[in-house]
């Protein structure tokens, strides 16, 4: 199928006025309720004359398809358009098969990184009507009014120009008071990213392109004064530009004089800390700041076959930095299965980001997402990747898959115990001065006695983390008791197992919950 790249430029005469019959619904299935989609948001502003009869519906991942096939027919639309991604292709393909067979009517549109590339055996795109790949801002709008203008002979496949940020319609008056009340609101201060890691889909932009400041504190502003309270930046590299950062930091600080219920997240570049930046950064108060730091590996070999440019040292010094001098939540990244690392030597940069001391650490398995240049090396080191969403690697030529497997178990029980800041106080006994030897081996005795990673109760873990450690000599007895009692005590747990409660303050503080734009799991890695 060849593709048609959609033309933006179009004749005084040929100006496209909508009928109240052109009506576009706009959905995606969001992993969760508390995530807003950004991306559907941006559509709906730039759907130029078409804005007024288009509308936006979400749902969850976790909703039966039929239901959310009833909601969408019930609207009477047109033309329907679906964000895909990585995490909703399985039941978005599901969904569009639905409709297409209750209301073939309804002109079916895709979009979105998860169907940008390798498509063209996909269900989904065989079973839809239309296609955009790429960013897709305006030429959703130019494809619907051409659809409404009835024009025969239209492909099904169209490539978007990349859009130029000066002309885009910023989204966020689109964000309801529902939103601003009950979710988290993602904003963008620039589009793109320089770098090449070959994991990333980020690696086929050519660069960056920052919003006009301006424009943006206005929109950030408005969305303040509504109530806002929670901003996640979706930047690939928010300190890329300095300046702009620095401007962006400083609005916020300015709005903490009256109000400290902020959080705001950002990825940030872990080795680009220059002094005005850290100046800034030292004045947010505890619980504000959230950075996520992707370090991935610290294996230099490792960093140059996947074309990732870091400098390790820099990026040593500073998260010393953050952990001495900020109050900033570090949440920092690392990939497991990227091409020519070892067990051996994941381990070692895992013990090395544990004594820097981020408050999480996020263990992913390699992912190959359709498009990103990670696939010139499957061959070379064996790559075997899953068929199915979110295409996990299965095994390579270094690490076999029970390997991989016991990896995956350790990512969850590590994010159940360490990442949930429930375990502030057992965790330095369990991990000792080898972490990543000492959490595999509770890991591996977690799963023989449990065969799941998944819905395991806080007693319950409690219990199981008890006497593991106990067994195998982890942490002493009693030092292991007091931790955990602590660590009950802190979390504020109403009902404690009877086996703890001789061990906790017969006084302990009771918690009551309050309004906070700090989320819980953040808030309990802070000092009780």
């Amino acid at each position: 199928m060849h593709s048609q790249p959609i033309n933006f430029r179009q004749k005084v005469e040929d100006v496209y006025q909508p009928t109240p019959e052109d009506t576009v619904v706009l959905c995606t299935l969001n992993a969760r309720y508390i995530h807003a989609s950004l991306g559907l948001r941006y559509l709906h502003a730039n759907m130029g004359a078409l804005k007024a009869n288009t509308r936006i519906l979400e749902f969850t991942i976790n909703q039966r398809v039929t239901d959310i096939a009833e909601q969408l027919v019930a609207t009477n639309p047109k033309i329907i358009g679906f964000g895909v991604y990585i995490w909703n292709i399985k039941e978005t393909t599901e969904l569009v098969s639905l409709i297409k067979k209750i209301r073939p009517s309804i002109k079916l549109i895709i979009g979105g990184p998860e169907v940008s590339y390798e498509f063209e055996d996909t269900k989904i795109y065989h079973t839809c009507d239309f296609l955009i790949t790429g960013q897709a801002d305006f030429a959703l709008n130019r494809l619907c009014e051409e659809l409404f203008k009835q024009k025969a002979s239209l492909p099904k496949l169209h490539r978007a120009e990349t859009p130029a940020v000066k002309n885009l319609c910023l989204p966020y008056d689109l964000y309801n008071d529902e939103d601003i009340k009950n979710r988290v609101l993602y904003v963008e201060a620039s589009r793109g990213c320089p770098f090449k890691c070959e994991f990333c889909l980020s690696a086929l932009d050519k660069t960056a392109w920052p919003f006009e400041l301006n424009s943006l504190l206005r929109e950030l502003a408005i969305l303040y004064n509504r109530g806002a309270r929670q901003y996640k930046f979706v930047d690939r590299t928010f300190n890329l530009k300095i300046s702009n950062c620095t401007t962006i930091l400083q609005f916020f600080l300015d709005r903490l004089t009256d109000d400290q219920n902020l959080f705001l997240h950002f990825e940030v570049i872990p080795d680009k800390l220059p002094d005005a930046l850290k100046a800034q950064i030292e004045k947010f108060p505890p619980g504000t700041l959230q950075f996520e730091i992707g370090i991935q590996s610290f294996n230099t070999s490792v960093q140059e076959t996947i074309n990732r440019k870091q400098n390790i040292a820099e990026t040593t010094t500073n998260l010393q930095w953050l952990y001495e001098h900020s109050n900033a939540h570090i949440h920092a990244d690392l990939i497991f299965g990227l091409p020519g690392e070892t067990l051996t030597t994941f381990a070692s940069g895992f013990n090395q980001l544990v004594e820097l001391k981020p408050d999480e650490i996020q263990l992913g398995i390699l992912k190959r997402l359709r498009g990103s240049p990670i696939i010139k090396h499957t061959d070379t080191f064996q790559m075997c990747y899953s068929d199915e969403a979110p295409y996990q690697l299965l095994q390579n030529r270094d690490i076999d898959f029970q390997t991989m497997q016991r990896v995956l178990r350790f990512s969850r029980y590590w994010d159940l115990i360490a990442n949930s800041g429930r375990f502030k106080n057992t965790l330095p006994l369990l991990l000792g001065s080898a972490p990543f030897e000492r959490f595999m081996q509770l890991s591996d005795m977690l799963f023989d006695k449990t065969a799941q990673t998944h819905k395991i109760s806080y007693n319950r873990l409690l219990a199981l983390v008890y006497d593991i450690a106990t067994d195998v000599n982890l942490a002493e007895q009693s030092a292991l008791l007091q931790a955990l009692a602590q660590d009950c005590t802190s979390n504020g747990d109403a009902h404690p197992p009877r086996w703890l409660r001789e061990h906790m303050p017969v006084d302990r503080p009771s918690y009551k919950s309050e309004a906070s734009a700090i989320p819980s799991r953040q808030n309990r890695h802070l000092t009780h």
